[in-house]
């Protein structure tokens, strides 16, 4: 699998999605393999990490979010599972698993029910050692043009998830227990 071949299928080259959608999968990508090198016991697989971490937003083309210059129909919190049918549609599996469990730091049955959010009725919590770490590095990035590749502290991120869900922020609170044994980001 060609992660770069895969984008331009769905993204203009030069476009502004396709760049923004580079930039933070690339900023992801690096992150998430420096999190596999702190847990060799774990034994995650890296290039499964560096393939999924480049697609796992692959969906956003479908969402209306004008300022990552998306014009689609869907709510951007649809990004993940219209993401994972995409990649299933192309045969990749557990590429598209990534796709849809690394939204927020996971979304349980619960909170799509207590947020009304429009996704279909399943836990869409990150299973795998590899989606846990795709998950926990995503949540250093943000798709703001210019801001892109910046990493976020870690106190900002637990603060921006502690105002979605308790459950998401001790999930991502595990997670870094478990990835940051060497106690530095």
């Amino acid at each position: 699998m060609n992660p770069i071949d895969i984008i331009n299928e769905f993204y203009a080259p030069g476009s502004k999605a396709g760049e923004i959608l580079l930039k933070h999968s690339g900023a992801v990508a690096e992150k998430a393999l420096r999190v596999a090198e702190k847990i060799p016991d774990l034994k995650p697989d890296t290039r499964f990490i560096e393939e999924a971490a480049m697609i796992h937003d692959i969906g956003i083309f479908y969402t209306n979010a004008p300022s990552l210059g998306c014009n689609g129909k869907f709510p951007y919190v649809c990004h993940g599972y219209l993401g994972r049918k995409l990649m299933e549609d192309m045969g990749y599996h557990r590429h598209a698993l990534v796709c849809e469990r690394h939204v927020g730091a996971g979304l349980s049955i619960d909170d799509i029910n207590k947020f009304n959010l429009p996704l279909p009725a399943r836990n869409m919590i990150s299973v795998s050692i590899e989606e846990q770490i795709i998950c926990y590095a995503d949540k250093f990035f943000s798709k703001k043009w210019g801001k892109i590749t910046e990493e976020l502290s870690v106190e900002s991120v637990v603060k921006k998830i502690e105002t979605y869900s308790f459950d998401q922020a001790q999930r991502f609170k595990a997670w870094m227990d478990l990835f940051e044994k060497n106690g530095s980001q």
